[in-house]
């Protein structure tokens, strides 16, 4: 898809929002069913250096960070942060926003499980479970 989206995610009751040109796209089921593939939905979930119901890493709080202070914003993420449902939603709004401003869903699932280098085979398994909890 080549428009421009506006992303909203219900993020524990609230809505988060980036900016809009054309139509919205509800980015709410590909992060429901991330949290299933990841976690079982479990937001205490632990596998190595991941945690969370998003099974976020140090590196992706980094990121979003960097992101946001490019941006000019005061916002930062903490690595408490990832055992919050709502705050790893939002961190996944930003990662999309930021790497896939096209807001294809083929390369968010992907960009969420093999990071900003990943590589369609490497993620193909991955991709296809993510699809399968969203039907």
């Amino acid at each position: 898809m080549a428009l421009t989206f506006t992303l909203i995610a219900s993020a524990g009751g609230g809505n988060v929002k980036s900016s809009t040109k054309t139509s919205d796209i509800d980015w709410n089921p590909v992060m429901d069913a991330i949290i299933q593939v990841e976690s079982e939905g479990n937001p205490k979930a632990v596998s190595g250096n991941s945690v969370g119901a998003m099974q976020i890493t140090p590196i992706l709080v980094k990121d979003c960070n960097d992101i946001l202070k490019r941006q000019k914003s005061k916002k930062r993420y903490t690595m408490d942060d990832r055992y919050s449902v709502a705050k790893s939603k939002e961190m996944f709004l930003i990662i999309q926003k930021y790497y896939n401003p096209e807001n294809s869903i083929e390369k968010a699932i992907r960009l969420w499980n093999g990071g900003v280098k990943y590589t369609t085979r490497a993620t193909n398994r991955y991709y296809k479970k993510v699809l399968a909890q969203m039907k």
